[in-house]
């Protein structure tokens, strides 16, 4: 017979052969179908080796499950048609029509969604699935979001963190808690509001006076890795990193800066000089540390590959908003008033700025399952399977 390790290795094999020859025969990941059949795989071979685990989410608007609605903040997603495709037909404080990139990781690997950390509700057993710390708004930097006013800086994401581990510990103990965060997932996206909201926010803003921006995105890069050595230190052992999306794509931005529909060159120029920096600061850390606890993803070439051909993943637009006003839908924000899609599946943005959930769901396939185009030094399907020989 054979050992249970050597089964979990079988079955990853030929999760890997199955899902390679499919890719090839049908191009799955360039179609809806695509993302059902890589999460039918990740259901079948994956899901049934991996122990249940925590999943901690830190970050910004990209992945808030709804911490804002507990702040006195514009940044908020908390109105109509916010939701509309989410379960339960309302807002929920996710800058999306339906689920987001952590739901849509949560649902992959079995685990329920993860709470906001301010929700009343996360108590008791509810603690430890984890916790959502994202905040609308947020960056790397401090001052970053500053005209939000009122929203969870990552320092104090961090401090909730520990404050978190402190009300585990009082139910289950501290071993168990370590242990718990040890074995967790953590999602953390940083980094395009340094620029939308920060450098870029308005002409000749104080960063843009202070740094050019190859300066800026080596200032960003050294204080992400103080970020990131922390989470380290408070017991993150598996921690995945988005690197930004392609920012000057976003409605919002054509709507200011595109003539025919082009993408705001200054802005894909800052993703393009601060992603390989990431990429090198994630190697840099995994080296100090000895182990690659920090997995890169590859948020821009995950978002360019539907917005560069969108028939090809099933939109009909890649430029124009699904919810909004004004050129591209891309003016203001999403409101009751505003224009709204009939079918958000043939859009590849909700808002201004940010995803669909298909969108999302795109994006999510390629962090379980992408190729080292998108995943380095390896994707989370990868990440589990080794992390549960360890469990």
């Amino acid at each position: 017979m054979l050992s249970y390790h050597t089964s979990i290795y079988k079955r990853f094999f030929s999760f890997v052969i199955l899902s390679h020859s499919l890719s090839i025969t049908m191009n799955i990941n360039c179609s809806p179908l695509g993302f059902l059949i890589s999460l039918f795989f990740i259901v079948t071979f994956l899901a049934p080796q991996v122990k249940s685990r925590a999943f901690f989410v830190f970050g910004d608007s990209l992945v808030d499950n709804g911490n804002n609605d507990y702040l006195v903040t514009t940044a908020r997603a908390d109105n109509y048609p916010y939701g509309i495709d989410y379960p339960t037909r309302r807002p929920t404080g996710r800058f999306s029509n339906g689920l987001n990139i952590p739901d849509i990781i949560s649902e992959a690997i079995g685990m329920p969604s993860t709470l906001p950390y301010l929700s009343p509700h996360l108590t008791g057993e509810n603690l430890l699935v984890g916790a959502n710390f994202a905040s609308a708004g947020i960056g790397i930097l401090n001052d970053t979001g500053i005209q939000f006013v009122n929203i969870i800086r990552i320092s104090k994401q961090m401090e909730y963190f520990e404050q978190y581990q402190l009300r585990v510990s009082a139910l289950i103990g501290p071993e168990a808690t370590q242990q718990l965060v040890n074995q967790a997932l953590v999602l953390i996206t940083l980094g395009g509001n340094d620029f939308v909201n920060n450098y870029y926010l308005i002409p000749f803003s104080a960063r843009s006076r202070q740094y050019a921006l190859p300066d800026y995105v080596v200032y960003l890069i050294s204080e992400y890795g103080k970020i990131l050595r922390k989470l380290y230190e408070l017991g993150a052992r598996r921690v995945l990193v988005t690197g930004t999306g392609a920012m000057g794509c976003a409605p919002a931005e054509l709507a200011q800066h595109s003539r025919n529909g082009e993408c705001y060159g200054a802005l894909q120029t800052a993703a393009a000089l601060f992603n390989p920096q990431l990429v090198d600061l994630i190697a840099s850390v995994n080296a100090e540390i000895g182990q690659d606890v920090f997995v890169a993803a590859n948020a821009y070439q995950m978002n360019m590959d539907y917005l560069s051909n969108p028939e090809q993943f099933g939109f009909v637009t890649s430029k124009v908003a699904c919810c909004g006003q004004g050129p591209y839908n891309g003016i203001g924000l999403c409101t009751p008033v505003s224009n709204l899609c009939p079918n958000r599946d043939l859009y590849a943005f909700w808002d201004a700025f940010h995803p669909t959930e298909k969108a999302n769901r795109i994006i999510v396939n390629q962090i379980l399952t992408g190729s080292s185009k998108y995943m380095h030094p390896m994707n989370l399907s990868t990440a589990m399977l080794l992390d549960s020989s360890k469990i």
